[in-house]
């Protein structure tokens, strides 16, 4: 039942996130069209398409890991039989991703909150808010880390190939 809430968040959130790659196309295309064709460029187009392509990379960390889209290192673990894979996997999840993914909602969390406190917005030609794009962060790193719980359910419970 965890296993499913966790997995159908990340593809809730992965499917409204994708989303934001047809904003971004749209406004780099008006932004072209308003500069080459119309010699009336946007002062803002840039800076806005920056932030959505940040929060499009970002907070698809935990749909890409549920999906199995993340970088692997299968090479040690290719030729093992699956009782071995499993104790390696899980392995490497406690030693390598679990502490990545905690520091990582502890660090962005402190990072947000600085930058919600003080209004922190872009130096650019205009001035967007860049708290939105920094909660962003802590809200993946939280999305990342209950998927990488799920995985390990996943790898314990032998729902492997449940995607």
């Amino acid at each position: 039942m965890i296993i499913r809430a966790i997995d159908a968040i990340n593809e809730v959130v992965g499917r409204i996130v994708v989303v934001l790659a047809v904003i971004f196309a749209a406004i780099i295309i008006y932004d072209v069209v308003m500069r080459y064709a119309l010699n009336a460029p946007t002062r803002w187009a840039f800076d806005l398409s920056k932030q959505i392509y940040g929060f499009y990379f970002i907070l698809l960390g935990g749909y890409a890991l549920r999906h199995g889209s993340h970088v692997r290192v299968d090479l040690l673990i290719e030729r093992f039989s699956p009782g071995p894979t499993r104790v390696v996997e899980v392995a490497g999840y406690l030693i390598f991703f679990f502490p990545f993914a905690w520091i990582f909602l502890t660090r962005s969390y402190d990072f947000a909150a600085t930058s919600w406190a003080q209004g922190e917005t872009t130096y650019g030609a205009v001035a967007l808010p860049v708290y939105p794009l920094k909660a962003a962060l802590f809200v993946a790193a939280g999305l990342l880390l209950i998927q990488g719980i799920s995985e390990v359910l996943k790898i314990l419970l032998g729902h492997r190939q449940e995607v």
